[in-house]
């Protein structure tokens, strides 16, 4: 065919084919290598998040030993200890996920998954060479708002890839390659936090090479397509095709599939959907629901992660035998969303969040209770399992069920609910500890996990197999 030729199916193609033959085509495509291959480069991309999230509780002792935070404040908002920081945290993430999450909408998923990455990773360079609590405070604030609008970029963009029967393996392997990032700082901060290579603090060390090490995402984005799916919802159909017919020559469909003509697909004008189309039926419930979700999910997830090496001291461990038990129970991190990848698209995902909480309270109630090593490093890591397998379902699930157009920023805005628990968590935590001890911890947890499941039993919806905007 002649070049003129070529370009004139493209542009017929281009015009008869909307967003939703995109989204049908989508759906269709069986798995190929260069899909994988495109979940594994956002998931390294997110592996940076991921590790600049989760110092948040591996730095803490150093923080503490290096005298800008206290472990616990006699004020339940004490802005000295551990829990400001990790509040500092989340209110940042708070910020990025409800007033941001609009971005990767506007100006795409690509773009924005480069800048917010760059961003937060700056302002943690910064937040490293603070000398103050206030500084400290405030930078990591910054940081959080960069990582927030990261991971609702990452969960739409993976969405937008794959067809639903391998979504949740491709959000299991997502979860999987990005807490690979998890045993990294948990063993850098076992080894670095109670140093002071060259005179500079080990906590620090360990924020700065996270930072350095990000700079690799100027490398993996020229290697991500946009998202078909966002450019056909913005009438750049041409771009959307190109980017189709190369997942489906990966996929070895494209020679078999039939030409698209004009009357194959009734063509019609892209959904729009504006913000406040959310607070209305049939989107009000779905927004309910997640947001209840997410608010007591954190409490469960970040009620642990961020206070593991805290939670043993407070057991009575020594500070680098806290972190080498952390750094172990780490592991668990990028091992159990492997192994959920045989069960992720068979099993309804609003059980697989059910049975996940289920165990996160089970689990949780024998840590607490445990003081042999042996024991207190199975259940953690039993219960770190549980916690992955429950935070790659519910990736893929709050992000499944609303529409394109404004996909990133419902999910930012359920999403954020869970910040701002998070932020809250952080206080309540460190208050707990101090007049509960441990089991105060978990029980707070527990409480938080039996409502988690109460409210998805009931009101969650069925996505097994269902394509993207149906």
């Amino acid at each position: 065919m002649s070049a003129i030729g070529i370009d004139a199916a493209t542009d017929l193609a281009a015009a008869s084919t909307g967003p939703d033959e995109i989204s049908r085509r989508l759906e269709s495509l069986p798995a190929s290598s260069y899909a994988w291959r495109l979940v594994i480069l956002l998931s390294l991309g997110g592996c940076f998040e991921i590790y600049d999230l989760f110092f948040t509780g591996y730095i803490a002792p150093g923080l503490n030993r290096s005298g800008l935070l206290t472990t616990t404040t006699q004020a339940f908002f004490g802005f000295s200890g551990i829990g400001a920081f990790v509040a500092a945290t989340f209110a940042g993430l708070f910020a990025g996920t409800f007033f941001l999450g609009f971005l990767a909408d506007r100006f795409g998923r690509r773009a924005i998954f480069t800048f917010a990455l760059l961003g937060y990773s700056a302002a943690s360079v910064i937040m490293a060479w603070q000398t103050t609590s206030e500084g400290l405070l405030l930078w990591r604030f910054i940081a959080g708002v960069g990582i927030g609008v990261e991971i609702i970029t990452i969960d739409a963009y993976i969405t937008e890839l794959v067809p639903s029967w391998m979504r949740g393996r491709a959000f299991a392997v997502n979860q999987a390659t990005m807490f690979i990032s998890v045993p990294v700082v948990a063993f850098l901060s076992w080894w670095l936090v109670p140093l002071s290579p060259y005179g500079i603090d080990g906590w620090r060390w360990v924020v700065l090479i996270g930072a350095a090490a990000s700079m690799v995402i100027w490398v993996l984005r020229l290697y991500l397509p946009e998202s078909p799916l966002w450019l056909a919802r913005h009438g750049r159909t041409e771009e959307a095709l190109k980017i189709l017919a190369m997942l489906e020559a990966s996929a070895a469909t494209a020679s078999a599939r039939p030409k698209f003509v004009a009357d194959t697909v009734p063509a019609r004008a892209p959904m729009k959907v504006g913000f406040a189309e959310l607070f209305r039926p049939p989107y009000l419930s779905l927004v309910v629901l997640f947001m209840v979700f997410n608010f007591c999910q954190a409490f469960g997830f970040y009620g642990f992660a961020n206070w593991v090496p805290t939670l043993l001291v407070e057991k009575g461990i020594t500070v680098t035998k806290s972190l080498q038990y952390s750094f172990i129970v780490a592991f668990a991190y990028p091992i159990a969303p492997l192994l959920a990848t045989s069960f992720a698209d068979r099993l309804e995902r609003k059980w697989i969040i059910c049975g996940a909480c289920a165990a996160i309270i089970a689990f949780g109630m024998a840590f607490s209770q445990f003081t042999d090593p042996a024991a207190l490093i199975l259940s953690g890591v039993l219960l770190t399992a549980a916690n992955t397998i429950m935070s790659y379902a519910y990736h893929a699930y709050q992000s499944e069920v609303f529409p394109t157009a404004i996909r990133a920023r419902a999910a930012g805005l359920v999403y954020s609910m869970s910040r701002i628990s998070a932020t809250f968590s952080g206080f309540i935590v460190a208050y707990m500890l101090r007049v509960a001890g441990v089991s105060g911890v978990f029980g707070l947890i527990t409480s938080a996990m039996v409502l988690v499941i109460v409210v998805v039993t009931t009101f969650g919806p069925k996505v097994q197999g269902k394509p993207l905007d149906a």
